[in-house]
């Protein structure tokens, strides 16, 4: 009995080329992974980058405003009486 006829070789022929495209979608579905991850990493790497950008404006602006601050008198209860009424009033004023 031979076994390499005509149907057997269509059949190996059939088998070797669903096997070749199984393998051919494997390959792509990797190679797509691989640029799934690039572009992920990308757009993370992006993003951390505006967020830190966000971070140090935010942080130079609120020290900005504590510079603005400085200037103004800033309210104190140990300040509200003064101790002695007579010092308040060291220079006598003149009479016109």
């Amino acid at each position: 009995m031979n076994v390499f006829n005509r149907r057997n070789a269509l059949v190996g022929f059939i088998a070797l080329k669903v096997a070749r495209r199984a393998l051919d979608r494997r390959l792509r579905r990797r190679r797509g992974g691989r640029s799934r991850v690039a572009l992920l990493t990308v757009v993370g790497i992006v993003s951390f980058g505006v967020l830190a950008g966000l971070a140090a404006a935010f942080l130079r602006r609120r020290g900005q405003e504590e510079q603005r601050l400085e200037g103004y008198a800033v309210f104190d209860e140990a300040e509200e009486q003064p101790a002695e009424p007579e010092a308040a009033t060291a220079e006598p004023i003149p009479a016109t």
